[in-house]
């Protein structure tokens, strides 16, 4: 039974909206509360003792940033706002996930899809815009094999272009796939295998797939914002 039956019955409203905006709820409560906090006389100066959301949001962000800075370069911090939501809202999803009764939105295809889509867009939008559309679509013609100077212009003789174009241009558009299925798969499977088990055993063991849940839940955030900063990273770099 789940918490979103009522109105999903009543006003018609999926049950992956109301998830999600459970999702996006919680985590600008959770802003507001932290800014809240660092508004006060010295909040932005002196930690919190013991462990605290604002303790644990600034963990999070700083180890985020700190990734995103070895995966894509000294300018990373303009990806940060896509790259932080994404990990925050999938995390969030995956654990609302194992709680019995309310569900995460990661668990429907459509939301997977969506931060696939998302991903997909921005990162092509990222490359697009500092190579040109011509040049950033040669990163899927496969390898120069020697240059040439055509009318004063050096120009990459990409020889076997025909051949990597079109298996390129599929893999490429891929990822949204796999990106999308590789997030659902496992926290779908993940939430089933805690279902089952607190449906059999009700005390004890449950706790411990639940336990082994947590630490999916956040490997798979992880994966997904780090895959994304790698597209990133790839759509920055100079076609070869």
């Amino acid at each position: 039974m789940s918490i979103y039956g009522p109105l999903e019955h009543a006003l018609g409203i999926p049950a992956v909206f109301q998830a999600a905006f459970v999702a996006a709820a919680l985590l600008v409560a959770a802003g507001f509360a932290v800014r809240r906090q660092l508004a006060a006389a010295n909040g932005g100066v002196i930690p919190d003792e013991g462990v605290t959301l604002r303790n644990m949001i600034e963990i999070v962000i700083e180890s985020i940033d700190n990734l995103a800075r070895d995966v894509i370069g000294e300018d990373h911090r303009r990806f940060m706002p896509l790259v932080g939501t994404i990990f925050v809202f999938i995390l969030v999803s995956n654990f609302m996930g194992m709680v019995p009764g309310l569900g995460g939105a990661t668990s429907d295809i459509n939301t997977t899809v969506a931060w696939g889509i998302i991903s997909f867009v921005f990162y092509n939008y990222v490359g697009i815009q500092k190579h040109g559309l011509p040049k950033y679509m040669t990163q899927l013609m496969g390898p120069s094999f020697f240059d040439a100077t055509i009318f004063g212009k050096k120009i990459h003789m990409r020889l076997m272009a025909w051949f990597f174009f079109p298996i390129e241009f599929i893999l490429h558009w891929a990822r949204i796939a796999t990106l999308a299925i590789r997030l659902l798969a496992n926290m779908f499977a993940d939430h089933q295998v805690v279902a089952v088990w607190i449906g059999l055993v009700p005390f004890a063991i449950p706790a411990v797939f639940m336990g082994l849940g947590m630490v999916v839940a956040v490997i798979q955030a992880f994966v997904f914002s780090l895959l994304t900063m790698i597209y990133i990273r790839m759509a920055l770099d100079e076609p070869h």
